[in-house]
């Protein structure tokens, strides 16, 4: 594993930026690091176009030391207004050549180790998607749950943008990605604490609070239940909630670090668009109002 952190700066996160709203563009036009030494954790969902996943990027890599992505569901979308018409994995590899050749650190790259303050830790940007084992309470199978999902009317566009192939199913891609991912995750050294960024929480616990309870069938998997625990996280950073807010669980500090929709940072008390800061620790942020979709 490379170490790359300089010496006095800040592990920073941030994600959701949906750049296609031009209040969110203006966000990352705005976004700029306190120190010179910052790196920055962008877990996923910056845009579901091609063009602007490569200008946001190429924008925070260029102002920051360091900057990880990983994707969320709206990358992987093959949405009909984006020319780059590429589907399921091959999309995500034509994501991480973009992120290749702007310097930009994928989970497909080694993890790199933050030696900076409150490292040292291995940097773990995570591709994991979900299996739709996060069921709606009274629901045994998937189908169950899709059809309860149906009803209610609360279903991710997931179901009609996020095209799994080569995979037969979304579920069956991410209990690939899974596998793998835990392969090398116990490849790190055992006395190395980790940062594991991912789209999704790796617990279901921050789920809780969704106004709809069936969306979490969108948000993640048993299989990662114990992985807090299991690799020694420092710190756990996710998105995809639109629920900016810090939690606790089995003493594992849990970091959602979005910045959603304008409809929904313009409820909230503080400006849109400072990222979260993951090392060194600073005290927890309290709930936000959020849309879970």
């Amino acid at each position: 594993m490379a170490s790359t952190a300089g010496g006095a700066g800040q592990l920073l996160a941030i994600s959701d930026l949906h750049i296609g709203y031009p209040e969110n563009r203006a966000v990352v036009e705005r976004l700029r690091p306190e120190t010179d030494d910052d790196w920055l954790l962008v877990a996923g969902d910056v845009s579901e176009k091609t063009a602007d996943i490569r200008w946001a990027l190429k924008t925070l890599a260029g102002r920051f030391r360091q900057v990880v992505w990983v994707p969320g569901n709206h990358e992987l979308w093959s949405h009909p207004a984006d020319p780059v018409g590429l589907r399921g994995v091959e999309r995500y590899e034509h994501l991480v050549a973009l992120c290749r050749d702007l310097g930009v650190l994928t989970p497909e790259d080694p993890y790199p180790v933050w030696d900076g303050p409150g490292g040292p830790v291995a940097v773990a940007p995570l591709f994991l998607l979900y299996d739709y084992s996060w069921l709606p309470q009274g629901c045994a199978t998937k189908d169950e749950g899709l059809a309860y999902a149906h009803g209610t009317g609360i279903v991710c566009n997931d179901e009609f943008l996020l095209h799994p192939d080569p995979y037969p199913s979304r579920d069956a891609w991410c209990r690939a990605r899974v596998a793998e991912t835990e392969r090398r995750l116990a490849e790190i050294p055992d006395d190395l604490p980790t940062v594991l960024v991912n789209h999704y929480p790796l617990h279901r616990h921050p789920t809780d609070v969704l106004w709809y309870p069936e969306f979490a069938m969108w948000c993640g998997t048993r299989l990662t239940a114990d992985w807090h625990r299991r690799f020694r996280a420092a710190a756990m950073v996710y998105g995809h909630l639109h629920i900016p807010r810090t939690t606790h669980h089995e003493g594992v500090r849990f970091e959602e670090v979005s910045v959603g929709y304008p409809r929904e940072w313009r409820k909230r008390p503080t400006p849109p668009g400072r990222p979260r800061r993951i090392l060194p620790a600073e005290p927890a942020a309290g709930p936000a109002e959020g849309d879970p979709r």
